[in-house]
């Protein structure tokens, strides 16, 4: 969920640990039915957001190669700088930092880069992101958020471009907290999502399709 997430004011960052799932889908694939999601009693309409992103990293891919991305990102309600860290278990932590008055990289952000590098930075790659939400609720609030992304992206390094569309889908804060009730839930959007026509997503992430991985 992008809300919990969003940058706070001062240096402290937020934190939110992602739980989601992606998918790859063609132009015209319909969008998944949910009405056998155990527990999601309703779908709200779909909110638009225009997303552009900025991934930074240095010269020789310290953070790529931490499993770590950098980005400045504006539009949607999370807009702010981030860092997501590498893969723990089934999630990965997101910080959150406020944009600032300009584009160079918070101090904050700088400091707590440094437990992997301390190399100067250097624009990587632009993720520009048309973005549907749609939020799944139940009695206790929301399960998850289903996103329908239709992604520009530019290797800025190597000047190409790539566009494509995908869904993820990530767990809210009513969702399963017990590792068998969010395996149930997967398995049902695994279907949903099969039987629109999408597939498991042939990339870990939208900076590693950008940059052709």
């Amino acid at each position: 969920m992008t809300e919990p997430g969003a940058p706070q004011s001062g240096d402290a960052p937020s934190r939110v640990v992602e739980i989601e799932r992606k998918y790859d889908v063609d132009t015209r694939t319909p969008l998944p039915q949910w009405s056998d999601l155990p527990g999601v009693t309703a779908v709200s309409e779909g909110e638009v957001r225009e997303l552009d992103a900025r991934y930074l990293d240095t010269d020789d891919a310290a953070l790529s190669r931490a499993g770590v991305a950098l980005r400045r990102r504006t539009g949607g309600p999370d807009a702010g700088w981030h860092i997501k860290g590498p893969r723990e278990g089934d999630g990965r932590v997101e910080m959150g930092w406020p944009l600032g008055d300009d584009d160079r990289v918070p101090d904050a952000v700088t400091s707590t880069l440094a437990q992997w590098t301390t190399a100067p930075l250097s624009p990587l790659a632009r993720i520009e992101n048309t973005r549907t939400a749609y939020l799944l609720t139940g009695d206790s609030g929301v399960i998850a958020e289903f996103v329908d992304d239709q992604v520009r992206a530019t290797d800025l390094r190597q000047d190409i471009r790539r566009e494509w569309r995908e869904w993820e889908f990530e767990l809210g804060p009513a969702a399963p907290a017990d590792a068998a009730g969010r395996a149930a839930l997967f398995d049902a959007v695994e279907s949903a999502v099969a039987a629109a026509g999408g597939r498991e997503a042939a990339s870990g992430s939208k900076l590693a399709r950008a940059l052709g991985f």
